[in-house]
């Protein structure tokens, strides 16, 4: 039986330890590697060993007794939470660690409602039960209230637990009642309930000892079961790309059904070897079977990609809200540094990678300060090339407040093609969707599809500062293309202005992100920070008592809370906590200064011009935006037009 394992946690929870160990007890190792010695086998990277903390999600292969596990230790550090996101979608069962000195701390929050999201079994690790102010107890009460009231210790295993299986199951039930404790019947009850997530196990230890890590391993063994049809058609799920010392791409992927061999075609391309990762160590191997995670060589995917007739892959949650620009000598050439750029983007796709050519601006999106130090000296160790950043601030977007059409035609000499297209807002957090509305008569179908590739395949910026556009649907009314002269480059001209002349034609709206928050504070504090959330636009609920503490929730501008943890750390001394996830874009709460510290020229963009160009006497000539809606070849029916605006 193959399985696959996470083990996530808040950073400094004990981890990666948790994971040494459990590679040590089953042989996979000669003896647990250590952080502090900088010995891991998992964190192999450099940086991470000089940081002492996980970045990359990475994997060892073991046995133990009937099953094949595969442990990914994930990183603990907010800054690095893509990386550990792109992970949940391959794995078989999540393992929380929590110490039970700190107990459920912010990021473990963050980490469980992912794994709600994803719907992945989860057993709980409570650790560090050896260090002085350890609690087991008072840990599982904040579990049970903070993550699910379905969180049981099974310590002492099922039959001293039998009364709580029993009352979240049915079949159970009648057993307890006639006091039949048939240890098969239990364990297959218990599995298949972690498995269905009625109940999410905790077993505690301290991972540093190895108390209680033969005990996890035991009921990961019976408690996590999977099936995988090696026999059916390939299904895979690209999860994670590397690029090795020569700069060639490692793709790695799960293979959910059927068995993937060497050689083998997948999308035009072939595989050239199968790997199996133990830390930055592998062995070749002649194939991979469904349910292993491996790594291959010959393929180059994206991140997220699907192969064959696997589920889809959920958006990622864990957002990156900060940008920053990219500093380096002038003496580097710009295609240099976007080279390795690039590169680490398609390992990080978060990253989101932008460039202006004309002013040698390039702009990154990152979770956090540490991700920046961490990228700076990966481009360094890897790429010998020294970059720095400007200051971090929050990623704006814009959209517009009323439907608008817009219209784009592109002829110079031998070419031709004409677009108009509707563009209309949509709720928050909707993105960018197309539509047709264009009778395959008068554009044909595999035209209206490339017009379509072309609103998808780039990110389009509002008018208004530059910022990123979203939450707009974009419908194509009508567009022309030319029997011998047009090209597929063309419709992406004309699709490309026709959406530039509309968000020019209509008012545009500034948007910024927004966090949902939960800050604790002894009671002598709230008034402090009540005070503060005032001051940052923040709307927030009535205070609430939890034990010493005094709770307060709400919602807030995300630039308003981004030193706010520093300060709230220094004036209650270091007692006081704030929670902080990703709550949607919504209107900027302070738009006009928003505006004024980001000057924007949007007719001096020449990348992203609204005017089109036409064809006269054998020349093409340029037609400003506001006048080449005169010379348009089409004409657009406005019943079309009113069954999305409304208008008769």
């Amino acid at each position: 039986m193959f399985k696959t394992i996470g083990i996530l946690a808040h950073v400094d929870a004990g981890k990666t330890t948790l994971s040494e160990q459990i590679l040590y007890r089953c042989g996979a190792v000669r003896t647990p590697g250590k952080v502090d010695r900088g010995d891991t086998v998992l964190d192999h990277d450099p940086t991470e060993r000089r940081r002492g903390i996980t970045i990359f999600a990475d994997q060892a292969v073991f046995s133990y007794r009937d099953s094949e596990i595969t442990l990914v230790d994930t990183p603990g550090h907010a800054d690095f939470s893509p990386e550990m996101e792109r992970v949940l979608g391959v794995l078989d069962c999540a393992v929380v660690v929590v110490s039970c000195v700190e107990g459920v701390q912010a990021h473990t929050e963050v980490i469980w409602k992912l794994l709600d999201a994803y719907r992945l079994p989860t057993i709980f690790f409570l650790n560090k039960t050896d260090r002085v102010g350890a609690d087991i107890a008072r840990t599982l009460r904040q579990i049970q209230s903070r993550c699910s009231s379905d969180a049981v210790l099974l310590d002492d295993g099922f039959r001293s637990n039998a009364e709580a299986l029993a009352e979240r199951d049915e079949s159970l039930l009648d057993l307890y009642v006639e006091q039949k404790y048939d240890e098969n019947s239990w364990q297959d009850a218990a599995a298949r309930m972690t498995m269905q997530r009625q109940i999410f196990p905790v077993f505690s230890g301290s991972a540093l000892s190895g108390d209680g890590v033969d005990r996890l391993l035991q009921n990961i063994d019976l408690l996590v079961r999977t099936t995988y049809d090696a026999s059916g058609a390939l299904s895979a799920r690209v999860y994670k790309v590397r690029h090795d010392a020569q700069g060639s791409a490692v793709t790695f992927l799960k293979v959910s059904s059927g068995t993937l061999h060497v050689r083998e075609s997948v999308r035009d391309e072939k595989v050239a070897e199968i790997r199996q990762y133990k830390g930055g160590r592998f062995q070749s191997v002649p194939q991979a079977f469904a349910g292993q995670l491996c790594a291959v060589t010959g393929l180059h995917l994206p991140v997220g990609t699907v192969i064959g007739a696997g589920d889809s892959v959920l958006p990622l949650q864990m957002t990156p809200l900060l940008s920053a620009s990219v500093l380096f000598d002038n003496s580097v050439p710009i295609q240099n540094v976007l080279s390795m750029l690039r590169t680490l983007e398609a390992e990080e796709p978060q990253m989101a990678v932008s460039v202006q050519e004309s002013s040698r601006q390039i702009q990154i999106r990152v979770m956090g300060p540490i991700q920046l130090e961490v990228l700076a000296e990966q481009c360094m160790q890897r790429f010998g090339i020294e970059i720095s950043f400007g200051k971090c601030e929050v990623v704006y977007l814009e959209t517009i407040d009323a439907p608008v059409i817009g219209c784009g035609h592109y002829e110079p000499l031998r070419h031709y093609a004409e677009v108009h297209l509707l563009l209309r807002p949509l709720p928050r957090g909707s993105g960018i969707r197309f539509s047709s509305a264009c009778p395959t008569d008068e554009l044909k179908l595999n035209w209206q599809r490339l017009i379509e590739t072309h609103v998808y395949e780039k990110t389009h910026l509002g008018a208004l500062c530059g910022f990123p556009l979203t939450d707009i649907e974009v419908v194509l009314l009508t567009g022309r293309a030319h029997e011998k002269h047009t090209e597929g480059g063309d419709f992406r001209q004309a699709t490309y202005r026709a959406i530039r002349q509309a968000l020019f034609r209509t008012n545009s709206v500034l948007l910024e992100p927004y966090y949902r928050f939960r800050i604790s504070v002894p009671p002598d504090c709230i008034g402090r920070v009540l005070s503060d959330l005032e001051k940052k636009a923040a709307v927030y609920d009535a205070p609430e008592s939890e034990q010493e503490y005094i709770t307060v929730g709400g919602r807030c501008p995300a630039a308003e809370l981004m030193e706010y943890s520093a300060s709230l750390s220094a004036f209650t001394k270091g007692r006081g906590i704030m929670r902080v996830e990703f709550d949607g874009y919504d209107l900027c709460h302070d738009a006009d200064s928003v505006i004024e510290t980001h000057p924007y020229n949007r007719d001096a963009d020449f990348e992203n011009t609204a005017d089109s160009v036409f064809c006269a006497h054998g020349a093409g000539y340029n037609v400003r935006w506001d006048l080449a809606s005169e010379k348009m070849h089409c004409t657009v029916d406005r019943k079309r037009i009113s069954v999305y605006t409304g208008d008769k």
